[in-house]
Protein backbone atom coordinates (compact mmCIF):
# COMPACT_ATOMS: atom_id res chain seq x y z
CA UNK A 1 0.00 0.00 0.00
CA UNK A 2 1.37 3.38 -1.01
CA UNK A 3 1.40 6.25 1.51
CA UNK A 4 -0.43 9.41 0.47
CA UNK A 5 -0.11 12.89 1.86
CA UNK A 6 -3.37 14.29 3.24
CA UNK A 7 -4.29 17.20 5.48
CA UNK A 8 -5.16 15.80 8.89
CA UNK A 9 -8.73 15.88 10.16
CA UNK A 10 -7.77 14.73 13.65
CA UNK A 11 -4.57 16.67 14.38
CA UNK A 12 -5.25 20.18 13.16
CA UNK A 13 -4.88 23.68 14.48
CA UNK A 14 -5.72 25.69 11.34
CA UNK A 15 -5.99 23.61 8.16
CA UNK A 16 -4.35 20.31 9.15
CA UNK A 17 -1.22 20.77 7.02
CA UNK A 18 1.31 20.25 9.83
CA UNK A 19 -0.64 17.33 11.29
CA UNK A 20 -0.93 15.66 7.89
CA UNK A 21 2.74 16.15 7.10
CA UNK A 22 3.68 14.74 10.51
CA UNK A 23 1.50 11.66 9.93
CA UNK A 24 3.10 11.16 6.51
CA UNK A 25 6.64 11.48 7.90
CA UNK A 26 5.73 9.51 11.05
CA UNK A 27 7.01 12.22 13.42
CA UNK A 28 5.38 14.35 16.10
CA UNK A 29 3.31 17.23 14.74
CA UNK A 30 4.88 19.63 17.26
CA UNK A 31 8.21 19.27 15.46
CA UNK A 32 6.60 20.18 12.13
CA UNK A 33 4.85 23.17 13.73
CA UNK A 34 8.11 24.41 15.26
CA UNK A 35 9.83 24.13 11.88
CA UNK A 36 6.99 26.12 10.31
CA UNK A 37 7.41 28.88 12.91
CA UNK A 38 11.15 28.99 12.17
CA UNK A 39 10.48 29.34 8.44
CA UNK A 40 7.93 32.08 9.15
CA UNK A 41 10.44 34.00 11.26
CA UNK A 42 13.19 33.54 8.66
CA UNK A 43 11.72 35.70 5.95
CA UNK A 44 8.06 34.67 5.86
CA UNK A 45 8.44 31.81 3.39
CA UNK A 46 6.64 29.49 5.81
CA UNK A 47 3.39 31.45 5.53
CA UNK A 48 3.36 31.17 1.75
CA UNK A 49 4.29 27.47 1.87
CA UNK A 50 1.52 26.76 4.41
CA UNK A 51 -1.11 28.53 2.30
CA UNK A 52 -0.03 26.70 -0.85
CA UNK A 53 -0.08 23.35 0.98
CA UNK A 54 -3.52 24.07 2.46
CA UNK A 55 -4.85 24.70 -1.05
CA UNK A 56 -3.06 21.83 -2.82
CA UNK A 57 -3.04 18.92 -0.34
CA UNK A 58 -6.43 17.17 -0.15
CA UNK A 59 -8.16 16.56 3.17
CA UNK A 60 -8.10 12.99 4.43
CA UNK A 61 -11.30 11.08 3.65
CA UNK A 62 -13.47 10.26 6.64
CA UNK A 63 -12.75 6.85 8.20
CA UNK A 64 -16.44 5.88 7.90
CA UNK A 65 -16.22 6.23 4.12
CA UNK A 66 -13.83 3.30 3.91
CA UNK A 67 -11.08 5.80 3.20
CA UNK A 68 -7.78 6.65 4.75
CA UNK A 69 -7.26 6.63 8.51
CA UNK A 70 -3.85 7.06 10.12
CA UNK A 71 -4.78 4.75 12.99
CA UNK A 72 -5.29 1.00 12.86
CA UNK A 73 -7.50 -0.90 15.26
CA UNK A 74 -5.28 -3.81 16.36
CA UNK A 75 -5.80 -6.27 19.19
CA UNK A 76 -3.11 -7.51 21.60
CA UNK A 77 -1.99 -10.25 19.17
CA UNK A 78 -1.30 -7.70 16.43
CA UNK A 79 -4.28 -8.75 14.32
CA UNK A 80 -6.73 -6.28 12.81
CA UNK A 81 -10.17 -6.31 14.36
Amino acid sequence: MQKKLYRSVTDRKIAGVCGGLAEYLNIDSTIVRLLLVLFCLAGGSGVIAYIVCALVIPEAPAAGDGGYTPYTDVNADGENR
